[in-house]
């Protein structure tokens, strides 16, 4: 059995959070909680560091500090309050904890993951970003540092428990041996059957209506676009060495096989499991060890019958834009990453059409293939390159206004 763990949450109040308190609070004797953070949500901060009895928590700002003070007054004593980006990541480095869920969302989170990585801490990784824009840099780190990383998107730690290992997480260098391809199920999201002709007009509520999950507003319209579905190909290449060819995603309206491997010998491995995100972070938690999550049995015979297809791409062309960036380079991947983030967030204040983020982050791909090629060797070359195709984006979406 593990020792104990002391663990930072880091993204604590989106949904990937709140389910990782829930498995937390499930094993006393083996998890704890050393530090909590969140951006905006400073009461509900407050409430969750009360319940899990958090020893710090990170804020943006000296506002939020205060927002946080007030939602905490006439309770035991505050917790170690925290501020700035720069306080994140060195909470993610603090020696009081020994794991680091990763799940901040957006670019936003890739320094903390890369600190927890480079302090050799067993990371918990729900964040993309630190992949999709960093994928060479983080994976080093994880390697020169002797760090454990465990993938927490419910794809990825399938195919993690579908491939051979031992009883510590690795970087892996090469594919595994005997496997011919990884292939990554996508639920369809809301717009799976819809006309791709009829698309243009589907509002946010609408694209954040997921079918299966309960997620956050941004990664509800990348499912809905499947961008979320290409960056989890990147993320693949990266977290187990497998060239682009090698990955291939299949529709599952279903979302009970989580992904599947297939080895030389024409065996197929899969993990199945309902839809919820406390199974892979129980896995996580208690790698290599078996935990409750507190989620229900599966039940096939109710299911009675699961599907798969190929996805269209005229309906998800975010989609095909990935595997597009993969093959041109890891600044193309960033340029990917930020274009959509700036692009689904237009979308989502309603100053852009569902299908113009496709459009956008097309137009910023554009965009850096015509740039001369840079050499990332660090996390301040990555940021600048996220930050020139940002502000590319951000004038694409004038633009189409």
């Amino acid at each position: 059995m593990r020792a104990f763990q002391r663990i930072a949450v880091l993204g604590s109040t989106g949904s990937v959070g709140e389910s990782t308190l829930d498995v937390i609070a499930r094993h006393p004797d083996r998890l704890g909680v050393f530090a909590l953070s969140a951006n905006t949500r400073m009461e509900k901060l407050a409430a969750q560091a009360q319940a899990s009895g958090a020893r710090v928590v990170v804020v943006p700002d000296a506002d939020a500090a205060s927002r946080f003070r007030v939602a905490w007054a006439g309770t035991a004593s505050s917790p170690e309050i925290r501020v700035g980006a720069a306080a994140l990541a060195d909470t993610a480095a603090d020696a009081g904890c020994d794991t680091v869920m990763a799940a901040i969302v957006g670019a936003a989170g890739l320094p903390s993951a890369l600190a927890a990585a480079r302090a050799g801490k067993r990371v918990l990784l729900a964040n993309k970003e630190a992949l999709v824009a960093a994928g060479s840099l983080f994976m080093a780190a994880v390697r020169d540092h002797g760090a454990e990383l465990l993938p927490i998107d419910s794809e990825h730690n399938a195919i993690f428990q579908c491939l051979p290992h031992g009883d510590r997480a690795a970087a892996p260098t090469r594919p595994a041996a005997g496997v011919r391809r990884l292939i990554l199920t996508a639920s369809g999201g809301p717009f799976r059957d819809r006309d791709p002709e009829d698309l243009h007009s589907v509002t946010p509520a609408q694209a954040c209506a997921h079918p299966n999950w309960s997620m956050g507003r941004k990664i509800s319209v990348d499912s809905a676009t499947m961008l979320n579905k290409g960056l989890e190909v990147i993320e693949a290449h990266w977290l187990f060495a497998m060239p682009p060819d090698r990955i291939e995603v299949l529709v599952h309206p279903q979302s009970v096989v989580h992904s599947m491997v297939e080895y030389d010998d024409g065996s197929v491995l899969a993990q199945l499991g309902l839809p919820d995100m406390r199974t892979p972070i129980a896995y996580g938690l208690g790698f290599p060890d078996r935990l409750a999550s507190g989620v229900g049995l599966l039940d096939l015979a109710r299911w009675g019958r699961l599907d798969f297809e190929k996805p269209d791409l005229r309906r998800f062309p975010c989609l095909a834009l990935a595997f597009d960036a993969l093959s041109a380079g890891q600044g193309a991947c960033i340029a990917l990453n930020a274009a959509n983030e700036i692009a689904v967030e237009a979308f989502l204040q309603g100053a852009l059409p569902y299908t113009r983020i496709a459009a956008v982050t097309a137009a910023t791909l554009e965009w850096h293939a015509g740039l001369p090629s840079v050499t990332l060797n660090g996390l301040d070359d990555v940021l600048a390159q996220d930050a020139a195709a940002r502000a590319h984006a951000a004038r694409a979406v004038l633009a189409d206004r």
